[in-house]
């Protein structure tokens, strides 16, 4: 034992990043990878058992709790955003520094390329034994296991509204739960209750997108789908549709954080700075009396 806790000790040390910035972004990728993998699995099992292991219930169910244990797993280190419009959202508030956008960006979208090539590996055989395992439409369909793809009746123009009405509820849930004078959360509860947003916007939300509504989630897989045997067609599929759930979010995340200011954050805030000046201030008068008395008394001695 002593000399195996030598060898962890020094595998600790040659292995410690002290680059903060760097240790929160592979936290980041670690989260974001977990995310993709339970959640892309629980989709991979549906398709290729052709709905004898799966139904749509439990994919929101997979991507609910895969939300909840990849915030577990780096919400101590990075904050465990997992999404770069939550990211986004908060640099916007001025919670987060502006330098940690690409970075966090960068590493979830690494994260979500692997946790892509993990389901891959696990499902290889699957996926080859699957009629027409390479497809891009119809029933056979196996790209959607990875990245979304738009429902039949669905438009561009409504595709890119239904991704920034998902993102908006979730930056407003999120900012709710983060939200230290809106009912605080009790600590290390928030991964469970941002687990069950990604749950709800699942079950309500989720019939024409598959809804992304994180651009990492989505251009990761794509990314790693399109190597590993769907080709260009990822990108080219329904006029570039690829793009939708790459911008839409961020724009879903200004609004949703606006909203949120705009009808609950800026008035709590609020009432917090007016009961700490009216502190300060009674802080102020209880001096300038106390002062006054001492003067008062001095003058009566003499």
């Amino acid at each position: 034992m002593g000399r195996q806790k030598v060898y962890l000790d020094k595998l600790a040390r040659f292995f410690q990043i002290r680059n903060l910035l760097l240790r929160q972004a592979l936290a980041e990728c670690l989260g974001t990878l977990i995310l993709v993998m339970f959640g892309c699995g629980a989709v991979a099992q549906l398709v290729l058992s052709g709905g004898s292991h799966g139904m749509f219930l439990t994919v929101n169910f997979a991507f609910g709790f895969a939300a909840t244990l990849g915030i577990l797993v780096c919400g101590q280190i990075s904050g465990g955003h997992l999404n770069p419009a939550v990211t986004f959202s908060l640099c916007l508030l001025g919670r987060e520094h502006w330098r940690k956008f690409p970075m966090y960006f960068l590493f979830q979208t690494i994260g979500a390329f692997f946790g892509a090539a993990v389901i891959f590996g696990m499902y290889y055989d699957a996926l080859w034994d699957f009629p027409g395992c390479f497809n891009m439409t119809g029933d056979a369909s196996t790209a959607g296991i990875f990245a979304t793809y738009p429902g039949k009746h669905l438009s561009i123009v409504n595709g890119f509204f239904d991704q920034i009405i998902g993102t908006a509820a979730l930056i407003v849930c999120i900012l709710a739960i983060v939200d230290p004078y809106n009912n605080p959360i009790p600590q290390g509860l928030e991964a469970f209750t941002v687990g069950f947003v990604v749950l709800v916007i699942g079950l309500s939300m989720g019939f024409n997108s598959g809804y992304a509504v994180n651009p990492a989630r989505d251009i990761g897989p794509r990314i790693f789908s399109a190597m590993a045997g769907w080709g260009s067609s990822v990108f080219t599929y329904r006029n570039g549709w690829f793009l939708v759930p790459i911008f839409a979010p961020f724009l879903g995340a200004i609004i949703g954080t606006m909203i949120y200011q705009v009808m609950v954050g800026f008035h709590m805030e609020g009432e917090v700075r007016d009961q700490k000046s009216a502190a300060e201030e009674n802080v102020r008068l209880t001096n300038v009396t106390s002062k006054d008395n001492s003067k008062e008394a001095t003058k009566e001695m003499h």
